[in-house]
């Protein structure tokens, strides 16, 4: 009697491991096609090796993470408690809360750069609130249907393989396939290592991309780059960065701006939100944004703003009185009440293309076809960086994706209204906001390195002190160093080094 007993648990035992691999096998389709939206997210890969790294990865990884879940719950489950249809239930409900928490974080990760977590959760619940807000219906139908959707997926692949259980067990398909992703997986982290020490930027920038990417790195990331040291990279991610003695490189020869279209530019900076608010409300036809990030240091704000260029190169452009490469072609740049530069003598104000302005509430612009930008410098000494307010005449400026910096004024400025997006690409590390194309971006303050990525900005001190932060909410969020994008952001801040 106990024998048979015993028999008919390890029959049921059995049979519901044997399910649960062939349940795993169509949660491992579905949770493909969810993260999907991952590799979309971010810019795509520039080589082969990079694609092939990208399809490997997103191939083993997310069939581990779900192979994973399955031993992590259903497995104990099914030997503990061997009743085939509450199983099959409690599977079906466990995997659609799974499913639905990859689908939050993956519209999480596109819209915010960063992955569910706690202390990024203020910003989560900010975003998902103000999407219910603003169509409360149609969002609630979406998530309501996303739900529903994944739960009958689980109800349909939990009874079919349940009921087809014996002809299912006569394919080969599950050693192949089970074999084929092991040899992806054996790939991913085996062109990873290879990548990691030979700084192929190409595939490490993917290592934060999935969720749960925990990839194998090299002892030392950046033994070649001369501007970070991370000898203690394993303890501390210790990354140092200094501007001190740096060379800037002029591009030679400057391309010339063929067909330069006049225009006439004016940006008004005020030195302090309430004359810029009584300037606004002068001017009911400029539009707004929140999304205008700036240096808290004014000569290093004023900087990027007038040359394009981070604050990195301010040193030795300054103490040289150099004037913005840019505008060495055509005097088109008058800048006026900022004692710091003075020797910027382009033009008269009132004839110059580009006009900078220390403004106040009564300052005017010079007639109605005039470009209009104003924002007030930073009046927060707390920090290094600052999120306020940019006024513009032009609406798709303000509509841009993700934040917008000074630089990016001059640089819409001369590409775009002046015609002149070549000077704009050779001599500028700020975007034309008419061709932004992802939301990243890097600059450089009271010697702190800042790198940000859709909302999340890294701030690192010259003692290789780091921390994240939201770019919307100002707070600190736990999540480790990104090298990869470190690494990119770094060489591209150091463009005008030699």
């Amino acid at each position: 009697m106990n024998l048979s007993q015993h028999n008919q648990f390890s029959s049921k035992a059995s049979q519901l491991l044997s399910w649960g691999h062939w349940f795993t096998f169509a949660n491992i389709g579905l949770v493909l096609l969810i993260s999907l939206s991952y590799l979309f997210a971010d810019s795509p890969p520039t080589t082969a090796i990079g694609y092939v790294y990208m399809l490997v990865t997103w191939l083993s990884h997310t069939s581990f993470i779900t192979f994973i879940a399955f031993v992590l719950t259903i497995f104990p489950l099914s030997l503990i408690f061997p009743y085939p249809r509450h199983i099959r239930g409690m599977a079906a409900i466990l995997a659609t809360c799974g499913a639905s928490l990859l689908t939050l974080d993956a519209y999480v990760y596109f819209n915010l750069g960063y992955h569910l977590s706690s202390s990024a959760l203020p910003e989560i619940v900010t975003l998902l609130w103000h999407r219910l807000t603003s169509s409360p219906g149609l969002t609630s139908l979406l998530a309501g249907g996303i739900v529903i959707l994944i739960f009958a997926f689980q109800l349909l692949a939990s009874n079919y393989t349940w009921h087809h259980l014996a002809r299912l067990k006569q394919y080969k398909f599950a050693r192949y396939a089970s074999s084929f992703l092991l040899v992806c997986f054996a790939m991913s982290h085996s062109i990873h290592i290879w990548a990691d020490a030979n700084l192929k930027f190409d595939i490490t920038k993917q290592d934060n991309v999935l969720p749960l990417s925990y990839p194998t790195t090299a002892k030392s990331l950046l033994a070649k780059n001369d501007l970070l040291d991370i000898e203690s990279y394993k303890q501390a991610h210790n990354v140092k960065l200094t501007s001190q003695n740096i060379n800037y490189s002029a591009p030679s020869p400057l391309t010339r701006c063929e067909n330069f279209t006049p225009a006439t530019i004016d940006i008004l900076v005020f030195s302090s939100t309430a004359n810029l608010d009584e300037f606004a409300k002068q001017h009911t036809d400029l539009y707004k944004t929140e999304q205008f990030l700036q240096a808290v240091d004014h000569q290093d704000a004023l900087f990027s703003l007038i040359y394009g260029l981070p604050a990195y190169y301010k040193a030795v452009l300054m103490d040289e009185q150099n004037l913005p490469v840019w505008q060495t072609q055509r005097r088109s740049l008058s800048v006026t009440g900022f004692e710091d530069f003075t020797y910027i003598n382009g033009a008269k104000t009132d004839g110059a293309a580009i006009r900078i302005v220390n403004a106040d509430a009564q300052t005017t612009v010079r007639d109605n076809n005039t470009h209009i930008f104003a924002f007030s410098l930073a009046t927060d000494n707390n920090s290094i960086v600052s999120v306020s307010t940019l006024y513009s005449s032009d609406k798709k400026v303000t509509r841009a994706d993700g934040l917008i910096q000074p630089s990016d004024l001059i640089a819409t400025s001369v590409g775009q209204y002046l015609n002149c997006p070549n000077v704009t690409k050779q001599s500028m590390l700020g975007v034309n906001l008419y061709s932004k194309k992802d939301d990243i971006g890097v600059n450089y303050s009271q010697g702190v390195f800042i790198a940000y990525k859709k909302d999340r900005i890294t701030l690192i001190d010259s003692e290789g002190n780091y921390k994240n932060i939201s770019a919307a909410q100002g707070f600190s969020i736990e999540q480790s160093l990104d090298i990869p994008f470190l690494v990119h952001s770094i060489k591209k801040l150091r463009t005008f080094t030699h």
